[in-house]
């Protein structure tokens, strides 16, 4: 597939980083933007705007999945994670191996299980899932990757360099996401160590609450890069129990977007644990911020994922107690200063 001013790129999800993704693949070629909202349609259709975002005049918008996927070949999928297999299902029945899928979703399906029901399930690795095997589960797409990397949406649509990385097993996937995205303030990387990235990409989010919370109660950098590098190894220990290396983690897919997500304000992670430490109600925050905060969502995943493979995780094990069994924040914090950590490094 030849990248030509022709070619029409998807995107399905019109929230801030689906929007993001089809600005930056605005620069190279049409796109064509799949949202359930008439108002999101009429709004990029009629006056090339959206989340109070000027928009490139190549961007428009549908809310018909069958004209998505048979006007573009390659689609990104930038979906929450709780409605990611429903709208595979949905467009199952448009979509043919010709298609290429390269998903920019940071969290975890869990097979079908209501939220709020995890605890009444023994949950194992069978279950969770990243989003690339949700792909496989529910269509025909052979060829298939994701986006992964410090992605702060704001960042990018002020036009701040960045960099991301596809993961793929095919290399055709790579190269051809890579030329359809990369621009002069756009790099892309490329990775084979798709589950990796994927799990890395979904799990910083909670270390991102975590580290909100600190700034949320006044504390400093000292703190802060303790939690983040001890966060990262229980991610990495968590990755392992469901088949994924470390490599990822060590990389601009993993550390690189942790550093980015758990220390700026601009993350909604962050935002939304620094709120909560702060005295606020979760569900009163999720409101006002009217985005999906992933890593609330993942953390409960998490949780009962570590208990079942008995994967020592006190940081998550903490951020779940404070957001879910009303432990206080600062006891919290001084629980997991005086918690007797393992050797500092040795998974490698």
């Amino acid at each position: 597939m030849k990248k030509t001013k022709a070619h029409t790129v998807g995107v399905v999800g019109a929230g801030s980083f689906g929007t993001t993704i089809a600005t930056l693949l605005a620069h190279n070629t049409e796109v064509l933007i799949f949202s359930r909202r008439d108002e999101v349609i009429d709004s990029i259709n009629q006056r090339n705007t959206h989340l109070n975002i000027l928009l490139s005049d190549k961007i428009r918008a549908t809310g018909d999945l069958e004209e998505i996927t048979s006007k573009c070949q390659l689609i990104f999928p930038v979906l929450p994670s709780s409605s990611f297999r429903i709208t595979m299902k949905s467009m199952a029945p448009y979509l043919t191996p010709g298609h290429i899928l390269i998903h920019g979703t940071k969290g975890l399906d869990i097979s079908g299980i209501p939220i709020d029901d995890l605890m009444k399930v023994n949950l194992s690795s069978k279950h969770i899932h990243p989003m690339s095997t949700v792909i496989k589960q529910e269509t025909s797409v052979l060829r298939m990757g994701c986006l992964a990397g410090p992605n702060l949406y704001k960042e990018i649509l002020e036009g701040q360099p960045t960099a991301c990385v596809i993961a793929s097993e095919y290399d055709e996937v790579i190269k051809i996401g890579s030329e359809y995205l990369s621009s002069r303030y756009f790099f892309v990387f490329g990775s084979y160590d798709m589950v990796g990235a994927e799990m890395a990409g979904a799990l910083k989010n909670i270390i991102a609450l975590a580290s909100g919370m600190l700034e949320g109660k006044g504390m400093g950098k000292n703190i802060q890069a303790m939690l983040i590098t001890r966060g990262l190894r229980e991610l990495i220990e968590l990755g392992r129990a469901v088949g994924a290396t470390h490599r990822s983690f060590l990389g601009t897919a993993g550390i690189g977007d942790l550093i980015a997500t758990a220390t700026s304000n601009k993350s909604r992670n962050f935002t939304f644990g620094m709120r909560y430490a702060r005295g606020e109600k979760m569900q009163a925050i999720i409101d006002d911020m009217n985005e999906i905060v992933e890593g609330v969502r993942t953390v409960r995943i998490a949780y009962q994922l570590a208990r079942y493979h008995h994967v020592r995780v006190p940081i998550i094990n903490m951020i779940y107690s404070v957001l879910f069994e009303g432990m206080d924040v600062e006891r919290a914090i001084e629980f997991l200063m005086r918690y007797p950590y393992l050797p500092d490094v040795d998974f490698i």
